[in-house]
């Protein structure tokens, strides 16, 4: 859904009229219906990878509540790592990999030896560094702050 579409120009009264009308300033019906809204804009483009924006979300939540409530040093840190490395790894395998591997391919060509590789059609989706990068802050600010108050 583009910001300029008549899908957008009907989609954003609605969640408007939703947001500050029907819910009647319930923060967490608020909150949940901004996700949900989000959601639905998003997958608007490819419904497909909303798993991805889904597990990313899911495993940040899960960590960053882990992190409210843990108490060991260690096991906070594992909390987080858990996280960057997650979301390192699906940012690196969308953006990443077929440049990695057709520049490991041309290296070896380099030195004489020819490999046979096969880059991957992979669909880069719609703002995965953005979305990527925000759940991972969400999961560094949180333990941040809960370091600070004990």
């Amino acid at each position: 859904m583009l910001f300029n579409s008549i899908d957008f120009a009907v989609f954003l009264p609605i969640v408007f009229i939703l947001y500050w009308f029907v819910t009647n300033k319930n923060l967490k019906l608020q909150n949940f219906l901004i996700v949900a809204a989000s959601y639905i804009f998003y997958g608007w483009w490819d419904w497909r990878f909303l798993s991805l924006i889904l597990f990313s979300t899911l495993v940040d939540y899960s960590v960053s509540r882990k992190l409210g409530i843990e108490e060991n040093q260690t096991k906070r840190r594992i909390l987080l790592w858990t996280s960057i490395g997650v979301n390192i790894v699906f940012l690196g395998f969308f953006k990443y990999f077929n440049f990695f591997i057709d520049n490991f391919i041309t290296a070896f060509s380099f030195f004489g030896t020819e490999l046979k590789g096969n880059s991957l059609n992979i669909i880069l989706p719609v703002g995965i560094s953005f979305y990527t990068f925000q759940t991972l802050s969400y999961s560094i600010v949180v333990r941040h702050a809960e370091k600070k108050t004990r």
